[in-house]
C-alpha cells in the first residue's frame, strides 16, 4: 500500500460520522435512506462521506431506483492491517551521523 492510499484511508477513518456509518454497514447493506434516517444529517453530507469511504475502498454502493446502496468492502479493511502489522515491526535504520 502506498503512502497516497494510507492517508485516503486515515482520512476516511478521521470523522464520526463516518465511522457512524461503517458500524450501521455491518454484516448488510443499507440504503442510503435508511443511513440518514439514523444519521441524522442531509442528503448532501451523506453523499460527501460516502464519496470518502468508497474512495478509501471500504465501501461499495450499488444504485437501485432513485437511491444508492452501500454495503463494506470484503477485504477493505485489510490494508489498514496490514499498515498496523508493519508498524510492530522493527524498522531497520542507518543513520549517517554514526560513521
Amino acid at each position: 500500500m502506498d503512502v497516497t492510499a494510507q492517508v485516503r484511508l486515515a482520512k476516511a477513518l478521521a470523522d464520526e460520522n463516518r465511522l457512524r456509518i461503517l458500524l450501521l454497514l455491518r454484516g448488510e447493506e443499507k440504503c442510503a435512506c435508511k443511513l440518514l434516517e439514523e444519521l441524522h444529517i442531509s442528503q448532501p453530507t451523506l453523499s460527501h462521506h460516502m464519496k470518502q469511504l468508497c474512495e478509501a475502498n471500504l465501501v461499495v454502493g450499488r444504485k437501485e431506483g432513485k437511491w444508492m446502496h452501500y454495503r463494506l468492502v470484503e477485504d477493505g479493511f485489510l490494508p489498514l492491517m496490514e499498515f498496523q502489522a508493519a508498524l510492530q515491526e522493527p524498522a531497520e535504520v542507518v543513520c549517517s551521523c554514526q560513521k
